[in-house]
């Protein structure tokens, strides 16, 4: 029994040992837990120092986020502060935190961050699911866990990659920012914040630019199922687009208008009734090429990039056009403008409809040959080193391409070398309305559609042969050298032997019998009497006189120039004229008026100092001015009365040129001089038919569009209503003469013998 008992306690030693050991191991295991988990604690809180202090990558700090810059377009408006247009990277636009609506706000609190105001920017609630799926996982499909201000962060300052970190890094980077911003910003101006940077698919960020693009009305009033479609697209700004996906976006708005619901924004009748409207969208899209004005504001880009590289923001760094948010303020008119470009669209279509069967196949293919090489297809595959036959082989192989028709755009399939064949067929235009007493420009077409066609018709580069409208230049040289407006001139063909033989010649047989007084010979467009007036009054000083008037262009010392042979750009030609309508001085064309900041703020400001320039004397000015009147009254322009039934005080001059290749009429009221041409791109396809091609019958019509369009607004009769003054008695009486006489004797004109053509030499 003894024995028993001290084995009995052997053994309960023998346990105690045991039970004493295995504690031991358990404390080492714990401890060894609790060190492992210590450490990783350590590793997370030195992890997220090196994402504190940049390691991964710049953070902004507090200073920086409350001087937050993001991407705004530049915007272009009219005179009459209408928007043109914009120029942008990404299509972006801001908007005051005043001018969004409370409903719109409830929607994007109520589907993207319902604990928005309860929260410090990281919502801990979901940060953990967070933490362990996305974190430790590595699952991008963690979600739930940003709350608006760390979207508002990573929109600000996009996610970069970091290899194996990438999701830990951005996220950590994220939460930080999102806590500096809370403590920079209130909660109100980090919903304005947000909803000015968030991109909504289209290459559409910000939600003053999704509202007009989707809607076509400002972000105030925006009702409460367009906000949940625009807030219901940022879950996934491609899958619930409604332009492509309208379907996708019902769904996707009825179920923020449920969660509106079910945070108390709605009740649920109104839930109800909102879900049950049909998805409705008034798309428009404002792009460089659409909008008003395109050519214009393409035209203006280059001056605008030249003027941000001279110019310096607070911090010493050069304007960026494209990401600075500036403000563009332009003379154009955007009631005439929108005028001007009906116009035009009306008139070509139809125009070009009659043009299909006037264009020569073989010019058109000759013209294509010249330039296929600028095509660039052409250009890219001939720099990889491609043997030209296998580029034209290229050129020719079938594909589908976006095309131009007047009855929109469509696609086709065709080769690049039909396609450039559909697009050289077109006929183009150049249309410019200034304002002749201060040179202000009014209106700018600078062709038919600036998707397909981007060759500006307007601008000083842009030359092509000016025909008949250099005719009243000419005039008002021979009257500033003393020739009579009432002195007649032989309209007798005339071979001028020292140019070797060169015979000028009518479009009007009838007309080499007679002698024209200066209003007749213009207001019939004479050739003979032009060349003859050019003589009177000099090569030399009808060219000095065309200087003072604002033509720069190449003016070669040839009596043709009496007929127009000379290439001169739109702008100069409108300029000329309006010396006319100014009382002889000349003013240069401007179209700029003030830059500012995204804020207002004035930063420039244009053509104070567009000073006139004394071109004609006033009397010249004046006499010419009322015998282009009688071309409108009683001459070449005088479908503006009998076809387009304008009664407006108006003045002005047709031109065509050889082969009609080019028409031109250049319109003048007391108010607006407004210049049009109209032709191929190409002056090789051309009318085959005068009476067709000719500027009264394709430039003429759409200047009296614009004319008639703007006689029906109430708001432009101080233009429209406007008068000429009336010629003084003096005037007057050296224009008492008639406008044409016969030119044969009475023995001529008796027995019915016509005179020959006159030898002479011409008098430079």
């Amino acid at each position: 029994m003894k024995e028993s008992f001290f084995e009995l306690v052997e053994r309960c030693k023998a346990l105690l040992n045991r039970l004493i050991q295995q504690s031991l191991r358990h404390q080492r295991i714990i401890r060894s837990i609790l060190f492992f988990f210590a450490g990783l604690c350590i590793l997370a809180v030195l992890f997220v120092a090196m994402v504190w202090v940049g390691v991964f990558g710049h953070v902004p700090g507090r200073d920086e986020l409350r001087d937050i810059r993001h991407q705004v377009a530049t915007e272009v408006y009219s005179a009459d502060s209408v928007l043109l247009g914009r120029y942008y990277l990404q299509e972006r636009s801001t908007v005051p935190g005043s001018d969004i609506p409370k409903r719109l706000k409830n929607a994007l609190i109520a589907t993207e961050d319902a604990r928005f105001y309860q929260h410090s920017g990281i919502d801990t609630r979901s940060m953990f699911r967070v933490l362990i799926k996305g974190i430790f996982f590595q699952s991008e499909s963690a979600g739930g866990g940003s709350t608006l201000t760390q979207q508002l962060a990573k929109n600000l300052y996009p996610r970069q990659s970091h290899v194996m970190f990438s999701l830990a890094v951005n996220k950590i980077q994220e939460m930080i920012i999102a806590s500096r911003l809370e403590s920079v910003y209130s909660k109100e101006e980090i919903i304005v914040l947000y909803l000015n940077t968030i991109p909504f698919g289209d290459n559409v960020y910000g939600i003053k630019t999704a509202a007009e693009r989707f809607y076509s009305t400002p972000v105030n009033k925006l009702t409460t199922d367009q906000a949940a479609v625009l807030i219901g697209m940022l879950k996934a700004t491609h899958t619930y687009n409604p332009r492509l996906f309208p379907e996708r976006a019902k769904l996707r708005r009825d179920v923020v208008l449920a969660q509106m619901e079910k945070y108390d924004y709605l009740t649920k009748t109104e839930a109800d009734s909102l879900q049950a409207l049909p998805l409705k969208l008034r798309y428009q899209r404002i792009t460089h090429n659409s909008g008003l004005a395109p050519y214009f504001r393409e035209y203006l880009k280059a001056e605008l990039l030249a003027w941000c590289q001279d110019h310096k923001k607070p911090d010493g760094t050069p304007y960026n056009l494209y990401t600075d948010g500036l403000k563009i303020y332009t003379t154009i008119d955007s009631r005439l403008q929108r005028y001007a470009e009906a116009a035009m669209k009306a008139h070509m279509k139809v125009l070009q409809t009659r043009f299909a069967g006037q264009v020569d196949k073989r010019s058109l293919k000759s013209a294509a040959a010249s330039k296929l090489k600028s095509l660039p297809q052409y250009i890219s595959e001939s720099a990889d080193g491609r043997p030209e036959k296998a580029i034209m082989a290229d050129l020719k192989k079938s594909g589908m391409r976006k095309v131009f028709t007047w009855e929109g755009e469509r696609e086709m399939k065709m080769s690049a070398y039909d396609s450039l064949l559909h697009h050289l067929q077109f006929l183009q235009t150049g249309l410019l309305a200034t304002d002749p007493r201060t040179g202000a420009v009014k209106a700018w077409v600078g062709g038919i559609d600036h998707e397909f066609f981007q060759y500006d018709h307007v601008r000083e580069s842009t030359r092509r042969q000016v025909g008949s409208t250099f005719k009243p230049v000419v005039y008002a040289a021979a009257i500033e050298q003393g020739v009579s407006p009432c002195d007649y001139t032989s309209a007798r063909r005339t071979e001028y032997t020292n140019m070797e033989g060169w015979t000028p010649e009518n479009s009007n047989s009838e007309t080499y019998d007679q002698k024209y007084s200066m209003e007749g010979g213009l207001a019939g467009s004479v050739n003979t009497v032009s060349v003859k007036l050019l003589e009177k009054a000099g090569i030399p000083n009808a060219i000095a006189i065309a200087r003072r008037m604002g033509i720069h262009s190449d003016l070669p010392a040839v009596p043709s120039i009496a007929l127009g042979t000379p290439s001169i750009s739109m702008m100069e030609m409108v300029g000329a004229y309006s010396v006319f309508a100014n009382g002889g001085s000349y003013r240069k064309p401007v179209y700029l008026t003030t830059i500012t900041t995204n804020q207002g703020k004035r930063l420039d400001s244009f053509g104070k100092n567009n000073k006139s320039e004394r071109a004609l004397s006033k009397e010249t000015a004046e006499i010419m001015l009322h015998m282009l009147k009688r071309v409108v009254n009683e001459g070449t322009g005088s479908g503006l009365r009998s076809k387009y039934g304008l009664n407006n005080d108006l003045a002005g001059k047709t031109g065509t040129t050889q082969s009609n290749a080019d028409g031109w009429f250049i319109g003048i009221t007391p108010k607006l001089v407004i210049g049009c041409w109209v032709g191929a791109d190409d002056p090789a396809i051309h009318f085959r038919s005068t009476s067709m091609g000719q500027g009264s019958a394709t430039a003429l019509p759409i200047v009296a569009g614009m004319l008639q369009r703007m006689n029906k607004d109430p708001e432009l009769r101080a233009i429209t209503g406007a008068h000429f003054p009336a010629l003084s008695p003096e005037l007057a009486g050296k224009l008492d003469c008639s406008m044409s006489r016969s030119d044969r004797n009475f023995f001529q004109r008796l027995f019915k013998t016509k005179k020959g053509v006159k030898h002479t030499r011409f008098k430079k």
